[in-house]
């Protein structure tokens, strides 16, 4: 893309909300939705993050470039799924038991969490990334590019162009993207794998996805 994506984040909380400050400061247009039951949306998101559009879920999804999903995982199936053909989505969410429950299916799937996801709508380019740091830290350790102490990010995707897309994003966020190759290779991010929750350099993250086939097997 030779103009900045329009972004879109599906999910108002802290993780969704912090991202679109990042993300308006970084010189994207940034369209947000979040759950029907928020009240005043407008009103919280121009305080928490100026400079981003409340949208419908219906719009956003025809409107943005790159569609970020930032909703709690037990509650992805309210995610419009089936309009998101063609479109770049980035699975920012984590299982969490303790939040989530237990879900049986999604216990007894041996597929990493994202490649469930994908499988809601085969014909959108989902990566998975921005899953591997907590909501604070994101702009606590955001950096300019450079810098010897940058964290860095994985993105892990089975299109290329749309890890490309995605690893050019996480650059203009302050973090040294990593590319992890295929989608399977996202169980290093998931909750209680090497990856979550660590601050690691780009070579540090890298030799941690390098034997990801194998965890992924």
């Amino acid at each position: 893309m030779t103009d900045r994506p329009v972004i879109g984040i599906y999910g108002a909380g802290k993780v969704g909300t912090a991202l679109a400050r990042l993300l308006v400061a970084s010189g994207h247009r940034v369209l947000i939705a979040g759950s029907p039951r928020q009240t005043a949306l407008d009103l919280l998101v121009g305080v928490v993050a100026p400079g981003a559009e409340v949208t419908s879920p219906e719009i956003l999804a025809a409107t943005a470039d790159v569609i970020i999903v930032a909703v709690p995982f037990g509650k992805a199936g309210t995610v419009p799924w089936d309009a998101f053909d063609g479109r770049i989505v980035v699975d920012a969410m984590n299982y969490w038991p303790p939040v989530d429950g237990n879900i049986a299916e999604i216990d007894d799937d041996p597929r990493t969490t994202s490649e469930i996801n994908a499988a809601r709508n085969p014909r959108a380019r989902v990566v998975k990334s921005l899953n591997h740091l907590g909501y604070h830290e994101m702009e606590d350790d955001s950096m300019d590019a450079g810098s010897p102490l940058r964290r860095a990010l994985a993105v892990v995707g089975d299109d290329v162009e749309a890890r490309a897309v995605v690893a050019e994003i996480i650059d203009e966020l302050g973090f040294d993207p990593v590319d992890g190759g295929e989608l399977r290779h996202g169980v290093a991010l998931e909750p209680g794998h090497p990856a979550f929750g660590r601050e690691l350099s780009a070579a540090e993250l890298a030799a941690l996805l390098t034997p990801a086939v194998h965890l992924a097997a």
